[in-house]
């Protein structure tokens, strides 16, 4: 033979019954039941026009200061939301302060590039793309 076939052993009731009931079991104690929800600060909202027909779209609700005030606070930037940073990739430019103070004047930490006539002249042939201007 090719293939060995299986023979279905067919339980009896007893046996089923026992089998559905520790499923139920199982799920039901797995099982939470959520009453609160809220709206996920990490998506951003996007706001359905209404129909400018219909009665219905056209009461006037009152604001739901709560729901108003979770919007505005996800769309922050995350320096203005937490005080320090809440992941380990966050801590890349949380301190956006310079360590240094930048004085312009200080010629040990500011090197500026210095024109004088030929490297202006210069320079400004690079800019046209003449590489070499001794034919």
């Amino acid at each position: 033979m090719a293939g060995h076939q299986r023979e279905r052993v067919i339980q009896d009731q007893v046996h089923q019954n026992q089998f559905l009931r520790k499923q139920y079991l199982q799920e039901l104690c797995m099982q939470k039941l959520y009453t609160e929800y809220h709206v996920n600060p990490l998506c951003k909202v996007h706001t359905i026009t209404k129909k400018p027909m219909s009665w219905h779209d056209n009461l006037e609700e009152p604001e739901d200061v709560r729901f108003l005030n979770l919007i505005h606070h996800a769309a922050q930037r995350p320096r203005k939301k937490y005080p320090e940073t809440q992941t380990e990739s966050q801590e890349i430019g949380w301190e956006a302060e310079p360590l240094v103070s930048p004085e312009r004047q200080d010629h040990k930490m500011n090197h500026f590039r210095v024109y004088k006539d030929i490297t202006l002249y210069k320079a400004k042939l690079r800019l046209l793309g003449e590489e070499d201007h001794r034919k």
